[in-house]
């Protein structure tokens, strides 16, 4: 990535990116804790390295949680154990949590004029994840005309989209984020 430093904002070329989203970005200084994009958050969940800051850790912890629970790891079956499918649970609520929590911490909040949204980005980031494994799984099972493949990344398709209008909104200042 190339960037250049003025003053305290630095200015970021992104990729793959709409030119509104890139202006809006490099508007914003990286001390803002910017939320980042669904592309990021994917290849996250996908195990790649990536840089962008803890919710792309958190991201990756989800995917595999959703795994374990929807496909399996390591040629065992997805989990039937009463006990695993609690504590998976309540590790995936922890993590929503933290998301929560950091994005509490790290965004500016727009409260005057900005319309409410339904879920917390952790919530939103939750079912990211677990759209992932899903559209990955069905693409490795599935044969490449089936019905539910395409299905499941075309839903892995419209939550990353919805995702990148969230994250615009919110910088933008007409979204906010629920504080539960």
């Amino acid at each position: 990535m190339a960037g250049s430093e003025t003053s305290n904002t630095v200015v970021v070329a992104l990729p793959d990116v709409s030119p509104s989203y890139a202006d809006m970005v490099d508007a914003q200084p990286l001390a803002a804790g910017l939320l980042p994009t669904s592309d990021l958050l994917l290849r996250a969940c996908r195990g790649h390295r990536v840089i962008g800051g803890p919710l792309l850790w958190f991201a990756h912890d989800l995917a595999v949680l959703h795994e374990r629970r929807v496909v399996g790891r390591g040629g065992v079956g997805p989990e039937t154990e009463p006990t695993s499918i609690i504590e998976n649970k309540r590790r995936r609520i922890e993590l929503v949590m933290a998301i929560d929590d950091w994005v509490v911490r790290s965004v500016p909040q727009h409260r005057l004029g900005a319309t409410l949204h339904t879920e917390t980005v952790g919530s939103v980031i939750d079912r990211l994840a677990e759209a992932s494994v899903r559209a990955h799984h069905a693409l490795m099972t599935l044969d490449a005309n089936d019905e539910m493949l395409h299905g499941a990344w075309h839903h892995l398709a419209e939550l990353s989209d919805a995702y990148d209008d969230l994250v615009r909104d919110v910088l933008a200042g007409r979204r906010r984020l629920p504080a539960w």
